[in-house]
């Protein structure tokens, strides 16, 4: 190719000056060809190509991930399966924890538990996160019973739960009085469940255990928390040393303060167990080492860390052995150092034992005044909150204070429970005002509330000491079939009913009685009924009616009896029918003919042994025919 000639003349500069000149590449780097001479050079290349590839594979196929393990096609059903991650929280069923979460928020747990029970078999399941946060929120308001429903429907429905659940099931069985239940459940949590007990577990079987009465499982936890190897808790230990306060065991205070101090290495720098150590000192009567205790933990310069709960515990122990006014002190430091998020001092615990102390030392006014500024440091108050200043207010005559801070409750985002009637209930009728009492009763009843036996007889006695009788029958058979009534409360109302002359009613009574299944009538009720009866020469009715229950029960045992054999005998039929003929053969067909022969030989008299024959003729038939389909 012909090079113009300033093309030229700037090549010829270029081979002449040396910095120009391109360096050669060195000896030791292997320069590849990027082509061939001839198309057979080429394929020889190739071919020793794949003959190197063959014998070494590429070094990116060594990096590629094996095939996992496949999964067996049957696994065990009896397995328990492990919780969703938290990752499963997104996209739709995120939306839904949402949506869940906002009906939480608006205090409509009935729509909130009801929307997660339908989106379980939906093409949205929701997670086990979202059906704690609902069983948290039905926790809060104490509604055991539909905690424990949602609880069963969702196990049912396979969903696996998580250490959370379980806790919040510990807490629920503990909040009942069932502590017992809450043991079997963590047996069976160690026992089955994929993962372990976490720290919080403890915490709550601990606390319910002693809160229970129950310290000496709560030791035995102890120990086996110990040999599980986990790290000493000051937490549990200022529930255990709480325990041994209300039992008056001081001594048991020291024990385990100095167990934890040797297991910490000498020092406990957390300040949750120094309300318990002082409490013990005050015990003893040693009120100057209890004092210093105090100043070492809240004083200038101290190293012990105090949280809500420590400074809950001191408070208290100050307001329980007269030391008020250095309770005051400490609250109103505590408000001031309280300062969310960075550091929390105050919580509901806090305006609780305040609201104690100020009503033992006959303040209520302050009291309730305490219990409202709970909002401006961010504390809601809950039922039991509310609970134990009506409690204090109702205790000391105050009805029309107690009456005006339980209407409080519904703009704080609060149910009252039966506690808070029947404190209400009970007030009422020590003022003299029954009608007020059977109206927070009807409330009770009226808002789903459960109202246990005991409630139900304090309403009754009292509206039977003013007269009430009618109404006290009236509320008798309300509740008569929503609760056990025992042996007294039946007594109780015919002996009230008898005595205001209204008889006729007492039967009514009875005949409720004869109809309960848990009451057993013998010797001395009936006794007891006569005597009544009596009164108004009434006494053989009772023998009447217990003839005619009898006659009911056995027309309806006969009358089952029939059912059953009538249903049996149209199964046999349905059976027989299904069955072809060919499969009897000829000596079944001889032995229906005869059959048939026989029952139209019989007189009309011997209807009934006709009817026998040709039912043990129709069972050996299907017997046959059975043999006939197994061969």
């Amino acid at each position: 190719m012909a090079l113009s000639k300033p093309t030229f003349l700037t090549h010829l500069k270029t081979l002449t000056n040396p910095r120009l000149c391109p360096l050669t590449p060195p000896s030791f780097l292997s320069v590849r060809s990027l082509s061939f001479a001839t198309p057979e050079e080429a394929a020889a290349e190739r071919r020793s190509r794949k003959r190197r590839l063959r014998i070494e594979p590429p070094i990116s196929s060594l990096h590629r991930s094996q095939p996992k393990p496949q999964q067996p096609q049957n696994p065990n059903p009896n397995a328990p399966k492990l919780p969703e991650p938290v990752s499963a929280l997104s996209g739709n069923r995120l939306n839904l924890h949402n949506k869940i979460l906002t009906l939480i928020r608006r205090n409509d747990l009935e729509e909130a538990a009801l929307y997660t029970r339908h989106s379980i078999y939906s093409n949205c399941r929701p997670t086990i996160y979202t059906v704690n946060s609902v069983l948290a929120a039905q926790l809060r308001q104490s509604k055991y019973s539909d905690l424990l429903s949602l609880h069963r429907f969702i196990t049912q429905a396979g969903v696996a739960p998580n250490i959370v659940t379980h806790n919040l099931i510990f807490q629920t069985y503990l909040d009942c009085r069932k502590p017992d239940t809450a043991m079997e459940h963590y047996k069976q949590l160690i026992n089955d469940a994929p993962f372990n007990p976490s720290p919080t577990t403890y915490r709550i079987l601990i606390k319910g255990l002693v809160d229970n009465g129950k310290l000496d499982k709560a030791m035995e936890l102890k120990e086996e928390i110990d040999l599980k190897g986990f790290e000493p808790d000051p937490t549990l230990y200022h529930y255990l040393m709480v325990g041994c306060v209300r039992d008056s065991d001081s001594d048991g205070v020291f024990r385990l303060y100095e167990e934890l101090k040797e297991k910490l290495g000498g020092e406990v720098e957390d300040g949750v167990v120094v309300g318990s150590l002082m409490k013990g000192y005050f015990m003893k009567g040693m009120e100057q080492e209890a004092m210093e205790c105090y100043e070492k933990a809240v004083g200038v310069g101290s190293k012990v860390k105090m949280n809500a709960v420590g400074y809950n515990s001191v408070l208290e122990a100050l307001c329980k052995y007269h030391n008020f006014y250095e309770a005051l002190k400490l609250f109103d430091r505590m408000r001031d150092e309280h300062s969310p998020p960075r550091r929390f001092t105050v919580n509901l615990g806090s305006f609780n034992v305040m609201v104690d102390g100020y009503c033992v030392q006959g303040r209520f006014k302050e009291a309730v005044e305490v219990f409202r500024k709970m909002g401006e440091y961010k504390c809601e108050p809950d039922a039991l909150s509310f609970n134990n200043l009506i409690q204090h207010l109702c205790s000391n005559g105050m009805l029309s204070e107690a009456e005006e801070v339980c209407g409080e409750m519904g703009g704080k985002g609060v149910n009252p429970d039966e506690y808070t009637y029947s404190l209400l209930m009970d007030t009422c009728f020590d003022e003299n005002r029954p009608a007020d009492a059977a109206e927070y009763f009807r409330k009770m009843v009226d808002e789903k509330l459960r109202p246990n036996l005991a409630v139900y007889n304090r309403l009754a006695d009292g509206l039977v000491k003013v007269g009430k009788v009618v109404e006290a029958k009236s509320f008798f058979d309300l509740m008569g079939k929503k609760l056990k009534m025992d042996v007294a409360s039946y007594q109780f109302i015919m002996k009230a009913l008898s005595d205001a002359g209204q008889f006729d009613e007492v039967l009514n009574v009875v005949d409720t009685l004869l109809e309960d299944e848990m009451i057993e009538l013998n010797e001395e009720l009936q006794d007891f009924i006569k005597g009544e009866l009596r009164k108004d020469g009434k006494e053989d009715e009772l023998e009447k009616m217990i003839e005619e229950k009898e006659r009911l029960k056995a027309e309806a045992k006969a009358k089952e009896i029939e059912e059953a054999e009538a249903a049996k005998r149209s199964r046999s039929a349905a059976v027989s029918s299904l069955l072809p003929s060919s499969l009897f053969g000829k000596k079944e067909t001889e032995k229906v003919g005869e059959a048939t022969a026989s029952v139209e030989a019989a007189p009309a008299a011997d209807t009934n042994s006709a009817e026998e024959v040709m039912k043990g003729e129709s069972s050996s038939k299907s017997e046959g025919a059975n043999e006939q389909l197994a061969a």
